[in-house]
């Protein structure tokens, strides 16, 4: 069996790392809290306490990285704080050592943030005009890793992510003047995820990029004021003075190379 390291064991890496172990992987985890390598030791993955920053990487990056065949990188840009990283640099900072190790195929979870937000149906061909500087930055990225020699990489790019205590509507609940109701969600569940990731591994497909959206598209109005009253929320109020706008990101690719088929209907 195939070792694999998955650096950032967080929402998504931990349960897909106890999917792997469970499949009979060898799977060596990161975290960047100490508290939290017993618990990956106690899953029956090999636990690695692993910082990269713009400048550095603090950590064991080669013992993380030795005899594994495969890396998924499961770290998303953090943006949104007061002091913005700059994720382009923590990639090229990793690429050394990725280079020196065992390492000759990279998943990477990138994100449909990379296409502009047309009206229209998106595809893996579709040009990507990255419309924020998330999305900017995981092109940067994924076009990093791809034209790299000294691996093979499979890009997966994952709508917006939901799960069983993960939810946009717990966000949206009770506010007014939401822009857009008339723009289609893009969605995926949690176990969607893992099973995608988890096809590309036991398929082998690489040198690829795949939409990861489950396949369903209601309008955000219809969405989500029915999510909001499956669970007893305040409706969320959509001001539609405006033309709404947003894409349709197709799935088909995924559904047709790797066979997949969908676990989790979001509605």
């Amino acid at each position: 069996m195939k070792q694999i390291s998955i650096l950032g064991c967080g929402w998504l890496g931990l349960p897909l790392a106890k999917q792997l172990v469970q499949k009979g992987y060898t799977v060596k985890g990161s975290t960047t809290s100490s508290d939290k390598l017993e618990l990956l030791k106690n899953l029956g993955i090999l636990p690695y306490a692993i910082n990269i920053t713009a400048e550095e990487i603090t950590g064991l990056i080669e013992d993380f990285l030795e005899n594994s065949e495969i890396l998924i990188i499961n770290i998303p840009p953090k943006l949104r704080a007061a002091e913005k990283e700059g994720f382009i640099s923590k990639i090229q900072i990793l690429i050394p050592p990725i280079e020196k190790s065992t390492i000759s195929k990279i998943i990477f979870v990138s994100s449909t943030s990379v296409y502009a937000d047309v009206n229209d149906i998106v595809t893996e061909d579709s040009v990507d005009e990255p419309a924020t500087e998330s999305g900017r930055q995981l092109f940067a990225t994924e076009s990093i890793l791809k034209n790299n020699s000294s691996f093979q990489t499979t890009v997966v790019r994952f709508g917006g992510l939901i799960g069983e205590d993960r939810h946009p509507i717990h966000f949206l609940a009770g506010r007014k003047n939401l822009e857009n109701p008339e723009a289609p969600i893009n969605l995926i569940h949690l176990k969607d995820c893992i099973g995608i990731i988890t096809s590309i591994i036991e398929q082998d497909c690489w040198d690829q990029t795949f939409n990861a959206v489950t396949p369903f598209h209601p309008s955000r109005k219809v969405y989500y004021s029915q999510k909001a009253l499956d669970m007893n929320l305040d409706l969320p109020e959509f001001n539609s003075s405006s033309v709404s706008k947003g894409k349709t990101i197709s799935s088909a690719k995924v559904q047709k190379v790797l066979n997949y088929r969908f676990k989790i209907n979001p509605l």
